[in-house]
């Protein structure tokens, strides 16, 4: 059945938590690492707008169907953001505006070219390009999906599991879109196919990876979908992207895990585990990596400042170099003139009338 998007349109909302128990969580605190993988899906999802930037640039954007999804898409998963960031902040965990602008400030040059990039290559791939943002969303939606599952199942939380399960809905709605537009477009073009599985190949990463440090997306991914019961969400999302005309075979999940130390593609050493550490320790060193992170993005907030204001000044002071040498130029081109008007008015004078 397709995708029906006029309706996803008119019933989009943003998620409900204005009936969640916020004071459980002061009751029975979330451990803290649940904490630590809240915090990384918050900035994802608060990362959204910023993925949006990107895509607009490229072919996507002359699909009105498309751009419909992508509008409210941008909406819910703000929504998700702001949800979460509430837990956060019931368990003494800075989680505002703040934040997020330091986690964007912090991907550097890098993105700024971005958007620059997929322009560049979106439009000289033309049309095609739509399947690879399709299946690529899909798989990132059907990696979402099964990260707030496993957090319900992880925790055993009752508010917890009430906000999460409302932002998997929106996330099926997602991946429902995606999912239907990317086997549409795939199986009308062999090219579309064969760009996509080359892209996918090479490029696609876990959520968050490319906003995120490696260490913490290697933490997240073996404490959600790490061992067995992660296992199986691993499989079933390849198992989707299988579907999905010429991906068979990919096991895309399972490589990309694999290369973050996680899952039985595993490639890198094993790595010391926080959460081999009694909670109360791993908490309060949660919170002080937390507030160094932002004590760092104030100071380089700071040193920014600080460089606009000398660059500032330092422009003044040029500025006013450059009046005084033009200043110094005139008088020394009237003083020039002066003197050449003397010399002519000295020769015209009968001879040894200077004496």
């Amino acid at each position: 059945m397709a995708f029906n998007i006029r309706a996803f349109a008119e019933n989009s909302a943003r998620v409900r938590f204005d009936d969640v128990n916020y004071d459980a969580f002061v009751e029975q605190p979330l451990s803290s690492d649940a904490l630590r993988t809240l915090r990384y899906m918050s900035d994802v999802e608060s990362h959204t707008i910023c993925y949006l930037r990107d895509l607009l640039v490229t072919p996507s954007h002359k699909d009105p169907e498309i751009t419909a999804f992508l509008t409210h898409w941008a909406y819910e998963e703000f929504w998700h953001g702001e949800a979460l960031d509430k837990v956060l902040r019931m368990h003494g965990i800075p989680a505002d505006y703040g934040h997020i602008r330091n986690v964007r400030l912090a991907q550097g040059p890098r993105d700024r070219i971005s958007p620059i990039n997929q322009a560049v290559m979106a439009n000289v791939i033309g049309e095609d390009f739509v399947a690879v943002h399709m299946s690529w969303g899909a798989i990132n939606e059907w990696s979402a999906h099964s990260a707030y599952a496993r957090m319900v199942e992880r925790e055993d939380h009752p508010e917890l599991a009430k906000l999460l399960r409302r932002v998997q809905a929106q996330e099926s709605r997602h991946l429902a879109f995606y999912a239907s537009q990317a086997k549409e477009r795939l199986a009308r073009s062999v090219r579309a196919q064969k760009l996509t599985r080359w892209a996918m190949r090479n490029f696609w990463g876990p959520v968050g990876s490319t906003i995120e440090p490696r260490h913490e997306t290697s933490f997240v991914l073996d404490y959600l979908l790490g061992g067995p019961k992660g296992g199986v969400h691993v499989e079933r999302i390849d198992a989707k992207m299988d579907e999905l005309p010429g991906m068979a075979n990919l096991h895309l999940v399972r490589n990309a895990f694999g290369r973050f130390g996680v899952g039985p593609g595993a490639t890198s050493a094993p790595r010391i585990r926080l959460h081999a550490l009694p909670d109360q320790v791993r908490l309060v060193g949660s919170r002080v990596q937390l507030e160094a992170g932002h004590a760092a993005g104030r100071a380089g907030q700071a040193a920014e400042a600080a460089r606009q204001r000398a660059g500032a000044a330092a422009g003044s002071a040029r500025q006013r170099a450059g009046q005084a040498a033009d200043t110094a130029r005139q008088a020394a081109g009237q003083a020039a003139e002066v003197a050449r008007g003397a010399a002519e008015a000295r020769d015209e004078l009968p001879a040894g009338a200077t004496g």
